[in-house]
């Protein structure tokens, strides 16, 4: 991580001439400019950045959609403002000479934007703060690896790769070693980058392995989470390779990302565990994790892909249940003493991280506020219990956020909209599309 002076002396002396300044747009993608490295200093650090509307009203192909409130034709697709938050300034050293910032967005009045979505979180975190409380995050990202470059994927429409392992690696230190110095340029850029590396293993789909980062405050654990996402990306191309965070790339195991969250209070202290179990304060934020996870669900899962994880017995969760170190489980509590938290298993790798940690941290109030009774812990195999299931596509997860009063109070009717608008978009645009499956059941024999 770098200071501002500790950045002017590293231009000073030409160790950095460029600086991305970045924001999140829906999808969670990174999306900016790169400044050069004194115009920076001059300009954008003390003053701002600035960039089209629009950037929060497209869809995954960046292209104009209608229905947003917020920016659109008739509206002119003026720009907003990217304030740096000079706390995220860091290197990035997977490009020579190279430091990021990541920024919120403003109106030219500077007005936050409150679909964006890091104000969406912060807009949680604020509620937070006023009783006292600080969330702590950590994301488990997995991913799959291909021999193939992002190039070479892209030209053969996505088929026919060849995964850089070819059977279950899960906790193989000789599937790891497979791809080493791929996994050993991403922990050490990513250590580079100011972010505390914990560990490296194998999952079970061929290729895919999972890099695992010290839990630390919600915002800088989903920038973190933003940041790695894309370098891990711009690593394995450097080294000719291609890598997806995709839900569901095949029909085997999809990517997850289990998210862990706990609360302290202002001074540092654990807040979740009294004496050998939970605390009330505890017991009613998982309750409301139960009560609100149909209704959120969307912010968990916000693609097409993400509903086929899915599936009875595949470790991705079904049940809407809590239990302790229960894998069957949308929520799995784990940790003890000041380790104690939740594990919520239902995002996959195509997640942004801000909106489904906001989602977290309301459901969890919303337990708190009303004094929700949290139910017996689940035991056995959640998958063949009777209990309510997560929504099975996007559509039925954007008719539950539609129709959910809970969300419009706690997120604000604006933003919900927004996304609603967002998973319309992607809906209509699967919809319209005629796939490989159509054809090689029809073209012949129907």
């Amino acid at each position: 991580m770098l200071t501002v002076e500790e950045l002017r002396g590293l231009v000073d002396t030409g160790e950095i001439d460029t600086v991305l300044v970045a924001i999140v747009d829906m999808q969670g993608r990174l999306q900016g400019k790169r400044c050069a490295a004194r115009y920076f200093l001059d300009e954008v650090a003390t003053h701002a950045a600035e960039g089209c509307n629009y950037l929060l009203a497209v869809d995954v192909e960046m292209n104009p959609v209608s229905g947003f409130e917020m920016s659109s034709w008739e509206r002119g697709y003026g720009d907003f403002v990217m304030q740096p938050d000079l706390s995220t300034l860091r290197r990035v050293p997977w490009h020579e000479g190279t430091a990021i910032v990541m920024c919120d967005v403003r109106w030219e009045n500077g007005d936050p934007v409150t679909a964006s979505p890091r104000q969406v979180l912060r807009r949680q975190l604020e509620r937070l703060h006023e009783r006292g409380l600080e969330a702590y995050v950590g994301t488990e990202l997995e991913f799959i690896v291909f021999d193939d470059t992002y190039e070479q994927a892209w030209n053969t429409g996505y088929r026919n790769l060849t995964p850089s392992n070819q059977y279950n690696v899960d906790y193989s230190l000789l599937g790891t070693a497979r791809i080493e110095p791929l996994l050993r340029s991403i922990r050490n850029g990513m250590a580079g980058a100011g972010m505390v590396v914990e560990s490296a293993k194998g999952e079970c789909n061929p290729g895919q392995h999972e890099i695992a980062f010290r839990y630390t405050t919600a915002l800088a654990t989903c920038d973190n989470h933003s940041i790695y996402k894309t370098g891990s990306k711009e690593i394995a191309s450097q080294q000719g390779k291609s890598l997806t965070y995709m839900a569901k790339y095949n029909e085997r195991e999809g990517n997850s990302c289990h998210i862990h969250l706990s609360l302290r209070s202002q001074d540092g202290e654990p807040v979740f565990a009294e004496g050998q179990g939970m605390s009330k304060m505890m017991e009613h934020f998982l309750a409301g994790q139960l009560a609100a996870l149909r209704e959120f669900t969307y912010f968990l899962a916000p693609n097409i892909n993400s509903y086929k994880r899915f599936v009875k017995g595949s470790f991705a969760p079904t049940a809407v249940a809590w239990g302790r170190d229960n894998r069957t489980c949308a929520l799995r509590v784990v940790g003890h003493g000041q380790s104690l938290r939740f594990e919520n298993r239902v995002p996959g790798g195509d997640v942004n991280p801000y909106l489904a940690v906001a989602a977290l941290i309301a459901a969890g109030l919303h337990g708190v506020e009303n004094e929700l009774p949290l139910e017996d812990e689940f035991v056995g195999n959640a998958y063949a219990s009777d209990r309510a299931t997560v929504p099975t596509t996007l559509r039925d997860a954007a008719d539950l956020l539609a129709q959910s009063e809970l969300a419009r109070e706690t997120f604000g009717k604006d933003v919900v909209e927004h996304y609603l608008n967002a998973a319309r978009v992607e809906l209509a645009a699967y919809d319209a599309v005629v796939t490989d499956w159509e054809r090689i059941r029809g073209f012949e024999r129907l």
